[in-house]
């Protein structure tokens, strides 16, 4: 019986050992299975980029982005009047707005949709010393792409004329010469910018120092009238009346026939911090003068007639304009927001607050050039190289059209819808970065959208209640029309006995176990 013993041993030995394997074969099962399924997974083609979808979107940057504007590609040949336009002086006037951009080597402080993209194509024209108008063509065809723009919902955008003043004056405050041309005062102060800064933003809050740190605001028109300023030192010269120097003021910049034969030139410097109001707007509004009829040369003349009214009238536009004297000729045309010179009909005063300095925009419409009532075809690339407080929008233009009375006249006459195209650099091409745009999804089938109606809210009347008809809608009302009311429980029935309060006998059942 000895010898039997370890042979037993052995046996129930390998039995446990075979246990234990398909126990532990058992447990790796669902691992395999779940390798398989990831491996089979890993060997299927990764899923199309474009197609695939993560939520949420993920934020990408647009190609293109102009606040509050919209904009579509358009070809060459279906801008009316582009083949017969003088490319070659559109491209002289381009190429002084390239001297400041090529040289640029930091990117602006204030974005923009443009942002450098003018850099390529005018250090092209920096070299390119071109004298035919057909070679000029070809230039902007190759290095620019024509998008049709204007303000969102609207099919045109919309242009005025301004112009350089020519008014008489002194140096010295006489009977006839009594109204100054102020200079920056010292005392105004904008945030992020000093005393020696050139130029100070037409739009912003302007305020006026009292000691070190006390800030209100400045003195506006009628009280810089009135003599806030006076005594100071700050005459530059001194005109004879309001009038003119309310002009200069909108244009911008002014020369001055001194009394003495020489000539001051003035530019825009600075202004008190008060929203442009346009006199010409007050005076449709008060029935004086109808809006088809109304220019400049019709506010000075009635200006002139009513010099009680004049005063009152212009008072109502809070804005004042501080201007600094110019080194320039008599030839030399007045210098734009770029600081370069501008061109009489070539040169634009743009909103910088969307576009960049140097961009072309060709204009296209028609304008009453000649007389109050012509229709001049006006079918020309212009290029941008000023700006101005009212000159706000992403298709909105100021035409400059020179110095002088004949130039104001016409300029006073652009009230007139246009339409707008961008040369856009072809850095900056839309299509081509567009593609790296995600498709949205598909739109559901027909028949789901049966299933599930859209509806709106606030037009349901199902939600509406009917004493909110008579009534006009507010926010609270709009906000309680969209939720409806919470129907309250019904009332419990009197017939119905409460429930006793004696206590139940508790009852409990005995579970037995089995052994």
């Amino acid at each position: 019986m000895a010898p039997e013993a370890p042979a037993n041993a052995h046996g129930l030995a390998g039995i446990a050992r075979l246990l234990a394997a398909i126990a532990v074969a058992l447990s790796l099962a669902p691992l395999d299975a779940f390798a398989a399924r990831r491996a089979r997974s890993h060997s299927q083609p990764p899923p199309d980029p474009i197609f695939s979808r993560h939520l949420p979107y993920p934020e990408l940057e647009l190609p293109l982005q102009i606040i509050g504007a919209q904009y579509a590609p358009v070809a060459w040949t279906d801008i009316t009047g582009w083949k017969e336009d003088d490319h070659l002086a559109a491209y002289k006037t381009f190429r002084d707005s390239c001297k400041p951009i090529a040289a640029q080597t930091k990117p602006p402080s204030e974005s923009k949709a443009l942002g450098t993209s003018l850099r390529d194509p005018c250090r092209v024209a920096r070299g390119l010393e071109l004298s035919d108008g057909a070679k000029a063509k070809a230039f902007f065809e190759e290095y620019f792409l024509p998008l049709r723009i204007s303000r969102l919902g609207e099919p045109e955008g919309f242009v005025t004329g301004y112009y350089e003043p020519i008014v008489d004056g002194s140096r010295t405050e006489n009977e006839v010469y009594k109204v100054p041309v102020y200079r920056r005062p010292s005392n105004l102060f904008v945030r992020g910018t000093t005393q020696n800064s050139a130029g100070l933003p037409n739009g912003g809050k302007v305020f006026r120092k009292i000691g070190r740190r006390k800030l209100v605001p400045y003195y506006d028109r009628a009280e810089i009238e009135d003599g806030a300023i006076e005594g100071r030192g700050l005459e530059i010269c001194w005109l004879k009346d309001q009038t003119d120097l309310l002009f200069s003021q909108i244009q911008g910049s002014a020369r001055v026939s001194l009394d003495d034969g020489s000539t001051v030139r003035i530019n825009y410097d600075a202004h008190n911090g008060y929203p442009y109001t346009p006199v010409g707007r007050i005076l449709i509004e008060r029935n004086i003068i109808p809006k088809d009829q109304m220019s400049m040369q019709k506010i000075r003349e009635w200006m002139t007639a009513n010099p009680d009214g004049a005063n009152e009238l212009r008072r109502q536009n809070r804005s004042y304009v501080f201007f600094r004297e110019v080194n320039l000729s008599d030839k030399d045309e007045a210098v734009g927001a770029q600081g370069v010179p501008l061109t009489p009909g070539r040169s634009i005063a743009v909103d910088k607050a969307l576009h960049v300095y140097g961009t072309p925009f060709f204009i296209e419409g028609e304008l009453p050039i000649e007389t109050e009532i012509s229709k001049t075809p006006f079918r020309r690339l212009m290029i941008a190289q000023d700006t101005g407080s009212a000159i706000v929008g992403p298709a909105r233009a100021d035409l400059y059209l020179g110095a002088g009375a004949e130039a104001g006249k016409t300029a006073g006459r652009f009230r007139h819808n246009m339409r707008f195209v961008m040369l856009l650099p072809k850095g900056l091409d839309p299509s081509a970065r567009g593609r790296k745009m995600p498709i949205p999804d598909a739109r559901p089938s027909e028949k789901i959208a049966k299933l599930f109606p859209q509806v709106d809210p606030l037009k349901d009347p199902k939600n509406a209640a009917p004493a909110a008809a008579t009534q006009p809608p507010t926010a609270a009302s709009a906000q309680a029309a969209v939720a409806k009311p919470v129907p309250l429980p019904a009332a419990r029935p009197n017939d119905v006995k409460p429930v006793s309060e004696t206590p139940r006998q508790r009852h409990s059942r005995r579970v037995r176990h089995r052994p």
